[in-house]
């Protein structure tokens, strides 16, 4: 059985999964860098790879933290498909609206992007372009699907294809729509962990007439080293009913589409836009 990370605030949870990739995308990370990466306190950080070490999920020996195994890559793989499972699902209804038959989409690597491909032979027939292993695994065989594989290196933390064949590989193509997601907002920035995933997907955003951020509320209110993209450079963000009310605020007076699913709602998912 896979440990459950999420106690505490939904944010808590987020940092700290956002502290296992890091750390797992690395193999050995000293305390020090993981404390810059994470503009945290050394409490903080102590909290949380404590927390981390006692549920197995990584070591920690002096001033250094290691993963060992591929295993715990896989495992923080399917932990985040376990995250925000109905915030992810009245996200991608709302997502899943904004795609009509004949598209050229393009899905990211992210849990959320998974959700969302589960949705789409339901769609029609559809081009769809993703560095996503598990997701070009799980439509490839769709019948009105047309899938494109993005190749490169292989990364087992995001169980997706980085690097320099990937990023070149989009060039070549013109996508309708992207969807993707990230691991963190602070203010009104996007920002992500890992340098690789971050330009494969500024790769993709280069290449599409419309781009679609889908975040989850949990991931508000919570930062990583890496500046992704301003919430402005997207024609949509799509998030749930528990962003408060004055984040929505700011970020529609700065003039963020902003779209949110009503997962408080009995017949799930209803879609308010903001």
């Amino acid at each position: 059985m896979i440990p459950d990370i999420l106690h505490g605030s939904r944010a808590l949870s987020a940092r700290r999964q956002a502290v296992l990739d890091y750390v797992t995308a690395h193999g050995c990370v000293l305390i020090q860098d993981l404390l810059v990466q994470f503009t945290m306190t050394r409490a903080a950080m102590n909290r949380d790879l404590h927390a981390l070490a006692t549920q197995g999920l990584i070591r920690k020996v002096g001033e250094s933290v290691t993963t060992l195994s591929n295993a715990v890559a896989a495992s923080s793989i399917m932990l985040r498909a376990r995250q925000a499972v109905q915030e992810k699902l009245g996200i991608t209804a709302i997502a899943a609206g904004l795609i009509e038959e004949g598209d050229t989409i393009a899905l990211d690597d992210s849990t959320t992007s998974r959700f969302l491909s589960e949705r789409l032979p339901a769609i029609g027939q559809l081009t769809v372009v993703t560095n996503s292993l598990g997701i070009s695994t799980k439509i490839g065989r769709s019948r009105d699907i047309s899938l494109i594989a993005l190749g490169g290196r292989y990364n087992p933390t995001f169980d997706a294809f980085l690097g320099v064949l990937c990023e070149r590989s989009v060039t070549s193509l013109r996508i309708n729509t992207l969807f993707m997601s990230t691991s963190a907002i602070h203010g009104l920035s996007a920002y992500h962990q890992d340098e690789d995933l971050i330009k494969a997907k500024s790769a993709l955003m280069n290449m599409a007439d419309r781009r679609v951020l889908m975040v989850d509320s949990r991931k508000f209110g919570i930062s990583a080293l890496n500046h992704l993209a301003n919430l402005t450079d997207f024609d949509a963000v799509i998030t749930d009913s528990g962003l408060p009310d004055n984040v929505a605020d700011k970020m529609m007076g700065a003039g963020v589409k902003l779209h949110i699913a009503d997962i408080s709602a009995k017949d799930m998912p209803i879609a308010m836009m903001a």
